[in-house]
């Protein structure tokens, strides 16, 4: 019971915090509302403290009596990095306006505890998937990521669009889910067991013994229509393709600092959930058969690939960014197809191990790059206001009825201008579209480079011809973006420009300059750009923790069969 609360406790800490936040929102009173978010990013911050000691601590391998959870290096890591983004996504939601119930971009009205604590138990989901070594536990835990969001796109803003946007959601995730519960179902019927490690020595057994030896034995049928079947429920979590098509819709609906949490909160947790599921597939080597190395470069290249042709034909930043989150799954994928690939190539047991240390690594810091870079280009859209004064456009282009506060940017013309203006947000903005694109000196520059390298060594060629193409399509919208708001003419007049800097009007305020009335949004910008930078440029100094995480990923059923392997893990330094 012990091992079990010390694996536990972060997520023990995030619950206990969204129960205290429903408790709280009972109170109508302004205080309680503002104390809401403080609650909020004092709980995760206790969390990344308890996280960041234990992942520069060298502790073992924890598991619970009844082997139901694990904690490891790759735990830590995870948990560390949901609550460090999860901080500045609460930071990007604090309300500024005189009520506390929301802010220009957001308006969750009386719901300011339930809100918090939505975002919180989400949270709390994805650390969980983390731990989870049980096929219950971890279609719970995935769960547990999506569900809050649902309601959350809903309550965000008092119009149509959000509350359709909501709807969808539900209705596509409990699809999804639908699925995944099926892959679920023929995984634990096939092989006896729910716990992961005795689902990856049962696939093992069943591949004909240890499959970590370089061959690739086929998986039995039903056996591997669970697995394709996981695969397309997670597929849903990260917006991959055929599953992305609600990416669109739901997040130009949702109010923007929601935005910014769907695409960081759920893409984490598909993500982690797809490694834990190779690597229960794969055993120790992660051998995977060819069937599903084949499946997820077909995922990836389309995904990337549909990602950013769609983002070219958009016109609002927020779906820009949608899409763009679809094509930045394609290229994590990338990483995963290289993972599971690498015995296909031909290459020797110490060079196929090496790949996919670098593919792991790659897609893990990759996770936290885009969650680092993406919070900027959100909160400079929270910060500016919109053009449309009274009406946004709904989700084909056409206009909609729009309440106040939420009047924030969302089209390239509400960004017209606004680099001149406002340099400094122009400047966060460059900083995270230029890392979005790749470029050196910036977070995402390295991220893109650790996804290519092992798989231009795990001999994808076409693959990485694929990613390098998307990569530089993805610059033409990008820079459309950095481009209209530095060189485009403000279609404004000097009226309006002084009114651009306050909300007074639909707050009902006295006039307040932006940065003083939204000082936790501007902070969220600033932490999120200089992260970005930081990481851009001193990338081997703090890049230890995802190596951590790296080598403690995979669930091992049992150990290698052969000499060479150990030799070659040992070699590597794992």
């Amino acid at each position: 019971m012990r091992e079990l609360v010390t694996i536990l406790l972060p997520e023990i800490i995030l619950v206990a915090a969204a129960c205290a936040l429903i408790l709280l929102g009972v109170s109508s009173k302004p205080a309680a509302r503002r104390l809401a978010p403080a609650l909020a990013l004092a709980a995760l911050a206790a969390v990344f403290a308890i996280q960041f000691w234990a992942a520069v601590s060298d502790t073992q391998e924890l598991k619970d009596p009844w082997n139901t959870v694990r904690s490891s290096g790759f735990t830590h890591y995870v948990k560390l990095l949901t609550s460090g983004v999860g901080a500045m996504l609460v930071l990007l939601a604090w309300p500024t306006n005189a009520e506390a119930t929301g802010s220009r971009s957001l308006q969750f009205g009386g719901d300011a505890g339930e809100f918090f604590a939505l975002m919180l138990l989400s949270l709390a989901g994805v650390m969980l998937v983390s731990v989870a070594n049980d096929l219950v536990l971890l279609f719970l835990a995935v769960e547990l990521a999506s569900i809050p969001t649902y309601v959350m796109v809903s309550i965000s803003r008092p119009i149509p669009a959000a509350q359709e946007a909501g709807v969808k959601y539900f209705f596509l995730g409990a699809m999804s889910a639908a699925v995944m519960l099926f892959g679920f179902s023929y995984l634990y019927g096939t092989t006896g067991v729910a716990r992961l490690d005795e689902v990856g020595a049962a696939l093992q057994q069943a591949r004909g013994g240890f499959a970590g030896l370089g061959a690739a034995t086929p998986l039995g049928g039903w056996k591997l229509l669970g697995v394709v079947m996981l695969l397309a429920g997670f597929a849903f979590k990260i917006a991959a393709v055929p599953l992305h098509v609600y990416a669109g819709d739901v997040y130009q609906g949702a109010a923007t600092p929601v935005t910014a949490f769907l695409a960081f909160v759920p893409k984490t947790s598909g993500m982690i959930a797809i490694i834990k599921l190779l690597g229960v597939v794969g055993g120790l080597n992660w051998t995977v058969p060819d069937e599903i190395v084949r499946l997820l470069w077909v995922l990836a290249a389309l995904t990337m690939t549909a990602g950013n042709v769609l983002a070219l034909m958009q016109a609002n930043v927020k779906r820009v960014l949608a899409y763009s989150s679809v094509a930045h799954s394609g290229y994590m994928l990338v990483g995963l197809t290289a993972l599971a690939g690498a015995y296909e190539s031909g290459a020797t047991p110490i060079e196929a191990l090496r790949v996919q240390n670098q593919a792991l690594e790659g897609v893990l810091f990759y996770l936290a790059a885009y969650g680092i870079m993406n919070v900027a280009a959100f909160g400079v859209l929270a910060l500016l206001p919109t053009r449309q004064a009274g009406a946004t456009a709904g989700p084909r282009g056409l206009p909609i009825e729009q309440t106040p506060p939420a009047t924030t940017a969302e089209t390239l013309d509400d960004l017209a201008g606004q680099g001149r203006r406002h340099p400094l947000i122009g400047l966060a903005m460059a900083v995270s579209c230029f890392s979005l694109i790749g470029l050196p000196l910036t977070v995402g520059f390295f991220g893109k480079l650790y996804l290519i390298r092992p798989a231009l060594d795990g001999r994808f060629y076409w693959l990485v011809v694929v990613t390098v193409v998307n990569a530089a399509v993805s610059a033409a919208y990008y820079l459309r973006i950095v481009a209209t708001m530095f060189l485009r003419s403000d279609p404004v007049t000097a009226e309006a420009m002084e009114s651009d800097i306050t909300d007074a009007a639909a707050e009902g305020t006295a006039a307040e300059p932006l940065a003083r009335r939204a000082f936790p949004l501007v902070a969220a910008v600033g932490l999120s750009v200089g992260l970005t930078l930081l990481f851009g440029t001193v990338f081997p100094a703090t890049s230890q923790l995802s190596l951590r995480a790296r080598d403690a990923a995979a669930f091992h059923p049992q150990p290698p069969a052969r000499g060479s392997m150990i030799s070659a893990s040992t070699a590597m330094g794992r």
